[in-house]
């Protein structure tokens, strides 16, 4: 790239960052993943985040009303078991969930998670994922935000949208990119590569 495209693409970073759809997923404990299925987690790919990866591995959930088969595991093991749905997953698994930050899973509804035989009875962790900004303190430092503020984000997809109350999260294990479930995102008619701004 030339000296004026990065200077470009410098500029663009300051202004807007990209927007990514946040699917159905589960992050398990090591003890999990050995309980499901019989051996620790294996990388499949990376995601943006430094260090995160979908895995090889998938499960099934089982609520009161329905199940979801072939669910993405995601990387590395956690300290708690999480599950992590839209509101209108939901509605079919017959499970009513809070709207949290990932994390906070304490007095939340379970689930139970299946791969072949083998089964795995949760008594909390199922969430709606908030929509949230992961943000390195770099861009936050260059847009004058800090761990906890809320902002306003306008998300430039085929249905253009301003979305209220987005928490900012910085940390230096983070690359800055606005995260919304998939309810959010087909409502923004959001597609890969699409670009949001901090109002």
């Amino acid at each position: 790239m030339d000296r004026i495209g990065t200077v470009v693409e410098a500029l663009l970073g300051q202004v807007f960052l990209e927007v990514e759809a946040s699917g159905r997923h589960v992050h398990l404990t090591q003890a999990a993943a050995q309980a499901l299925f019989g051996h620790g987690l294996s990388q499949l790919r990376p995601l943006s985040q430094p260090g995160q990866f979908v895995c090889r591995e998938r499960v099934g959930l089982r609520g009161p009303k329905g199940e979801l088969r072939n669910v993405a595991v995601l990387g590395p093991c956690r300290r708690e078991n999480q599950v992590e749905l839209s509101l209108t997953d939901c509605v079919g698994l017959g499970i009513s969930a809070p709207v949290r930050l990932s994390g906070d899973v304490a007095h939340s509804p379970g689930i139970t998670l299946f791969c072949g035989e083998r089964e795995l009875k949760l008594k909390q962790g199922v969430i709606v994922a908030r929509r949230h900004i992961h943000m390195h303190p770099e861009d936050a430092k260059r847009r004058g935000l800090a761990q906890g503020d809320l902002v306003r984000l306008q998300v430039l997809g085929s249905r253009p949208v301003i979305i209220e109350q987005v928490p900012v999260r910085v940390s230096k294990d983070f690359a800055t990119y606005a995260h919304l479930d998939y309810d959010e995102a087909n409502a923004c008619g959001l597609k890969k590569g699409d670009l949001g701004r901090i109002l």
